[in-house]
């Protein structure tokens, strides 16, 4: 895609149009700098309410590692919506978060720094190349100007909603395994 189109912001509720995350799993509180379908900033904010803080490290509250890495891949759905929508008003499109894919893998994922509640998390991601139907982004975030995580996203693309997927899914029977049983036996 190319980066001739206006870079473009998201307030909270466009990003609800966009995505279809809702909480307490949508993470992403801002994007901006978004140049649709290339690259894309935001910002995701740690405040002590949120429901993770409960059970993950209760005496010393600390943002969960896959949450971060959450609030990264919505930042890559957002930039790849943005390039589906018509200009920043995410409401043209209704159908754009039934066409949100997948976080494929997460690759060389360095954490380097502990979030804890009041931090706030400058996210990035650039998009790189896509390969049947698979993208790998490079990802991080920071905090203070200092990076807290970074690392690279492989994702799924799915096409219009209603669309049939990219690849038909393997639809034979499969023969039964004839190996051992759970517990060693034939």
């Amino acid at each position: 895609m190319s980066t001739d189109r206006a870079a473009l912001a998201f307030s909270s509720d466009a990003i609800r149009a966009l995505l279809p995350h809702r909480a307490p799993m949508l993470l992403l509180d801002r994007a901006y700098d978004v140049h649709p379908g290339v690259s894309g900033s935001g910002i995701k904010n740690v405040t002590v309410a949120e429901p993770c803080f409960a059970g993950h490290y209760p005496d010393q509250a600390i943002l969960p590692g896959v949450l971060i890495v959450e609030a990264m891949a919505q930042l890559v759905a957002v930039v790849y919506a943005a390039a589906w929508t018509t200009g920043a008003d995410p409401a043209a499109d209704p159908d754009t978060a039934g066409r949100v894919g997948y976080l494929g893998s997460i690759r060389r994922m360095k954490f380097s720094r502990l979030v804890v509640p009041g931090d706030q998390l400058v996210l990035s991601a650039r998009l790189g190349r896509e390969f049947r139907g698979l993208t790998a982004v490079a990802v991080d975030a920071r905090c203070d100007g200092m990076t807290v995580a970074e690392g690279s996203l492989t994702v799924t693309q799915r096409g219009p909603a209603g669309a049939p997927p990219a690849t038909e899914p393997d639809e034979a029977p499969r023969p039964p395994h004839r190996g051992r049983g759970p517990h060693g036996t034939e």
